[in-house]
């Protein structure tokens, strides 16, 4: 079965390639995920948008990534304020999604959550916590977000 891909998938692509994989791995594990959409020629010229895009989202070189680690590491403070129970436990959790819109909210650079490492899977106390942004496979920003109770 010919696909091509829609979103980055371990060990086989990323968006935009064109790859070709067994009929039911494609039938039942990409297409219904959105992972990839069956080739044609429509599809051909959706690749170019989906190039594109992810041109737009990739950090373009060494250099670029040098610039946003300074950006974020010369934020003063980042911090997201959430529900808490009286103990400063959260009411669910702080995931990297909400620590790259508090980036965002603070002054720094738009930054791909799934660039993100947090301490654990999930941060679920409130307090100050590591963050690991990797930017470039040389280039690692750290910072300190202040997670405060509401």
């Amino acid at each position: 079965m010919k696909l091509i891909l829609t979103a980055d998938v371990d060990n086989l692509g990323a968006p935009g390639d064109t790859v070709e994989v067994k009929d039911g791995y494609g039938r039942n594990y990409l297409l219904p995920r959105g992972l990839a959409i069956a080739a044609s020629r429509g599809a051909q010229k959706q690749v170019e948008g989906i190039r594109r895009a992810q041109d737009a989202r990739r950090v373009r070189d060494l250099d670029h990534a040098n610039e946003l680690k300074q950006a974020i590491e010369g934020l003063e403070s980042v911090s997201l304020t959430v529900k808490t129970a009286g103990t400063g436990k959260l009411f669910g959790s702080v995931t990297q999604a909400d620590v790259a819109a508090s980036i965002k909210s603070a002054g720094g650079p738009v930054v791909d959550k799934r660039s993100i490492d947090l301490p654990k899977a999930h941060i679920k106390t409130t307090g100050k916590h590591g963050i690991v942004v990797h930017l470039h496979p040389d280039v690692v920003a750290k910072f300190d977000l202040t997670v405060t109770a509401s």
